[in-house]
């Protein structure tokens, strides 16, 4: 992790009120280097890798700040348990319903998402678009 992310994420927390703690810098890293949009059980398994001795209600209590601070974002797909995503970015996701990876898809530029005819007073602040399929490695695999 980069001064500038340690500073940014310091800040962040400095401007909700919060403190910067180890077991937050811990899960914010973890979330960070992921590329996989882990569930918080899987953050648990990596935060517990360099912190023995953490639980997973402070894990799961660090992954509710970050949400709350928006220093990250939060997956839900369905049924599945909810996920966690550095990519502050706007981004879509797709979702392989075979072996059920999640992968950041870009905006198109000229995607504008239309949200119809929302009934007046209404405002939109965000919002989540999850493609569902199969990825390339698991539609070649069942031409094969």
């Amino acid at each position: 992790m980069h001064v500038h992310e340690n500073e940014d994420l310091a800040q962040r927390l400095a401007t909700s009120g919060l403190r910067m703690t180890r077991q937050r810098q811990q899960v914010f890293d973890v979330v960070a280097e992921s590329h996989d949009h882990p569930t918080a059980e899987q953050i648990f398994e990596r935060a517990k890798k360099s912190n023995p001795e953490i639980s997973f209600a402070t894990v799961y209590n660090c992954l509710s700040v970050l949400v709350e601070c928006g220093l990250v974002r939060q997956v839900i797909l369905d049924r599945a348990p909810v996920r966690f995503c550095p990519n502050m970015r706007e981004h879509w996701h797709f979702y392989c319903e075979q072996c059920g990876e999640v992968l950041d898809i870009d905006v198109p530029k000229d995607g504008a998402f239309h949200t119809g005819n929302l009934p007046d007073a209404f405002t939109v602040n965000h919002v989540d678009v999850a493609l569902r399929g199969k990825c390339n490695r698991c539609s070649s695999q069942q031409k094969n």
